[in-house]
């Protein structure tokens, strides 16, 4: 593949996922993230015309997804519309009747003689008001009848309503932005071993989270002709499965078979990536599963650092100190990539380990 300055960039397809977006245009300002902050994506599907169809097909997530505007304002509307179609039908039952015209005649519905009489005798039976002025009598079999249709769609219809409130109020989304990741990723020693970390911890006290953190990076080239093709990488994380009963740090090492084996502090700003991380979790409260993402930049990379220590031990409890969730302090690190780093140091500990064979040597000759 060929980048816009005529270089060669050659992906493993072997171990990478490739997806191709179409061409982006008035984005030559700042680099267009893969992922937002927050965790939303980007992304704008352009479809042709009649592609709402599945929407329809799936109306009780559509509906759950929408703006809480909108869905007030449907719900309203199926209301309003029910309550107009059943008034109109019993309006045309006491028209057929007679009992608009003749006030002497046995009326289906009593005290309807017209249309808002109707429409109000609709809403006292579906909203089962009833207020006792209107009711059905016993002289019309298809009044009887339409009563009862309008019964049983409104138990469907209130079950729906309910339903979907009760779905969009316990959305994930809204547990997810309790739960959140550091704004920035640190690299420093841990065990001789360059590691690349970040922190993900639980703002709502009294809550213990158990779930799985993944992390994936994303790199992404510019075609000539504007079109991007983006490969996926899956990081090894050090204990990936956390109990977030405090905070945590995620810990992924620069080792032999990571993407990021090879970049050091002067390549990673002019590297083309994203590194987008997730934490999957079940509630324990609603037993609902809930995602929480984010995603850093190489200019969120912070090289040389560290997390400051939240968590204190006090007589009774344990203290965690939240003001100081995305503070880091500055730590000796050695301004090279892992790759450098590994070979500088195992030659050392080679010629080390030759120097105290050839003393065992000499000690068992004489």
């Amino acid at each position: 593949m060929s980048t816009e300055r005529g270089e060669q960039v050659a992906i493993d397809t072997s171990y990478t996922t490739i997806h191709t977006l179409g061409r982006q245009n008035g984005n030559k300002g700042r680099q267009l993230r893969y992922m937002e902050e927050d965790g939303r994506f980007p992304v704008v599907f352009q479809k042709s015309s009649g592609d709402w169809i599945p929407y329809l097909m799936d109306i009780f997530t559509t509906l759950v997804e929408i703006r809480w505007r909108v869905m007030l304002l449907i719900f309203s509307l199926s209301y309003i519309l029910t309550w107009l179609f059943f008034g109109l039908w019993y309006w045309l039952i006491a028209y057929v009747h007679g009992d608009i015209d003749n006030a002497d005649n046995k009326p289906c519905v009593d005290n309807v003689r017209g249309f808002t009489g109707a429409f109000m005798f609709s809403v006292e039976t579906q909203a089962t008001i009833g207020y006792g002025y209107r009711g059905i009598t016993e002289n019309c079999i298809v009044a009887i009848i339409l009563v009862t249709v309008q019964d049983i769609f409104s138990c469907v219809l209130d079950t729906i309503v309910i339903g979907i409130v009760a779905a969009k109020m316990a959305s994930a989304r809204k547990r997810a932005q309790t739960v959140g990741f550091s704004k920035s990723a640190v690299v420093n020693l841990r065990d001789r071993v360059l590691c690349l970390s970040w922190r993900l911890g639980d703002f709502r006290g009294n809550h213990i989270l158990e779930g799985v953190a993944r992390a994936q990076l994303i790199h992404y080239v510019k075609q000539p002709r504007g079109s991007i093709v983006i490969s996926y990488k899956d990081l090894e994380i050090q204990n990936q499965d956390i109990v977030l009963a405090t905070p945590a740090t995620i810990i992924h090492k620069l080792k032999p078979g990571s993407p990021l084996y090879s970049l050091g502090p002067d390549k990673l700003l002019g590297d083309n990536f994203e590194l987008v991380v997730s934490f999957t979790y079940t509630g324990d409260s609603t037993g609902i599963l809930h995602q929480t993402r984010a995603s850093y930049t190489a200019g969120d990379i912070r090289w040389g650092q560290r997390f400051q220590d939240m968590l204190k031990l006090g007589k009774k409890h344990y203290k965690v100190d939240y003001a100081l969730f995305n503070e880091t302090t500055w730590v000796p690190v050695p301004m090279l990539s892992a790759e450098q780093y590994e070979k500088r140091r195992h030659p050392a500990e080679g010629s080390h380990r030759s120097r105290n064979a050839r003393t065992r040597l000499k000690s068992t000759s004489i």
